[in-house]
């Protein structure tokens, strides 16, 4: 995969993107997460479909997993695309396709058929991720209006997250092939992105070029740490999501009472939505300034779900860690996208997809050897906030060294 591309063709002045180019590229960045959760509910019914078949033990919790580990995968591919062969064309296409493969288990049968369908979902996901994030910071340059649809990007995906599990465990009741028809929603969102969107064909006035003729290369020394920083964010971020549950039940709740499990996880996830919501009202935020304290809470809150492993010290220790987490997410997004230049911004958005979704990937690999090592899910939880502790340190010497290399330049 090379590493430079040619400047793309002269910036097109004559469109400025508002709010319906902002809520398709939203709706579009909601097509992952409907990849990664939609299907939750109804995984207890495939185990048991799947029963007899060798491995699916393991081969089941994989179909929700699969996808991630493509992004991944793929993210840099399609970044390597976007600033070759342009934005929007990749993305119609992608989520297209992404209907078309996304449905594929409503009417198969087999494990290794459905499996397969949802490595392609994954390879579709990694393109309409990487394309809806560039284009929101081409449409949408300036700082305040960035930062804006950034941080929406965050409370949109969260909330819609909410929804797709509520909207896959009441389609399960029809059976487990029921909720793989949602994904047909992606022609939905496709068809008015034909009319709505554009190919910004070198940037709009004000964005950051290169010089005519030069080869843009990817910017490894810019974004080395930035993305390493970004994949345990992309860990600490989902370490919560994907084990709230475990930790209220771990507290003595019964593991039927879905009402109580399902507030706790709800009332944590409408924390992120706000914090990201906050980060979309702060007008002039310097790139990646708020990482130290989103990760700062997020220490607070995993190590107060430690020390206090009862259901109130669970539920507050939830919500802390959960609005840092609504803060991390832009705060990275913005740090890594926020200098490029049009002609590099494709790929540097994919390698900052892969490691994020790498680190969600890992997310339950790296807590169950925690568990396995130190007994409890609580502790396991306490050490990955006393890491997220050190990264907020370390996150902010990173900071002031560049803010140090910008004031010597």
């Amino acid at each position: 995969m090379s590493n430079s591309t040619s400047v793309g063709p002269v910036a097109d002045t004559t469109r400025r993107a508002g709010a319906l180019q902002g809520i398709l590229l939203l709706a579009g960045s909601c097509m992952p997460v409907l990849g990664s959760v939609l299907i939750t509910p109804v995984l207890p019914q495939l185990s048991a479909h799947f029963a007899g078949v060798a491995g699916s033990e393991i081969l089941v919790p994989m179909i929700v997993a699969i996808p991630a580990l493509m992004i991944a995968v793929f993210a840099p591919f399609a970044g390597q695309i976007v600033d070759r062969l342009g934005r929007k064309n990749l993305l119609i296409g992608a989520m297209i396709a992404y209907a078309l493969v996304g449905t594929a288990p409503a009417w198969l049968e087999g494990l290794p058929e459905i499996l397969f369908s949802r490595v392609l979902v994954g390879v579709c996901e990694a393109a309409i991720m990487t394309v809806c994030t560039t284009l929101i910071v081409d449409y949408f340059f300036e700082e305040r209006r960035r930062n804006k649809y950034l941080g929406l990007q965050t409370v949109t995906t969260t909330l819609a997250a909410t929804v797709f599990i509520i909207l896959g465990g009441a389609l399960g009741v029809g059976g487990w092939h029921t909720p793989f028809w949602v994904y047909a929603i992606s022609i939905v969102v496709a068809v008015p992105m034909i009319f709505a969107l554009w190919e910004p064909r070198g940037g709009a006035e004000g964005d950051r070029h290169a010089a005519p003729g030069e080869k843009v290369r990817i910017p490894w020394r810019r974004i080395a740490a930035p993305l390493v920083i970004t994949l345990f964010g992309g860990f600490a971020f989902y370490v919560l999501i994907i084990e709230v549950s475990y930790l209220v039940v771990g507290t003595g709740v019964d593991a039927e009472d879905t009402r109580v499990i399902g507030l706790v996880s709800a009332v944590a996830s409408l924390a992120t939505a706000i914090a990201g919501f906050v980060f979309s009202r702060l007008a002039r935020v310097r790139p990646g300034s708020l990482l130290p304290l989103a990760f700062a809470l997020q220490a607070v809150g995993m190590i107060v779900i430690w020390v206090v492993p009862a259901l109130g010290g669970v539920v507050a220790g939830a919500i802390i860690a959960s609005f840092g987490s609504g803060l991390l997410l832009p705060s990275l997004l913005t740090w890594v996208v926020a200098s490029t230049r049009y002609e590099e911004r494709g790929r540097v958005t994919g390698w900052w997809t892969a490691s994020f979704y790498l680190g969600q990937f890992v997310t339950p690999i790296v807590v169950g050897v925690l568990v396995g090592m130190l007994g409890t899910l609580n502790t396991a939880v306490g050490v990955v906030g006393v890491a997220a502790a050190v990264v907020a340190g370390i996150s902010m010497l990173v900071l002031r060294a560049r803010t140090g290399e910008t004031v010597a330049h």
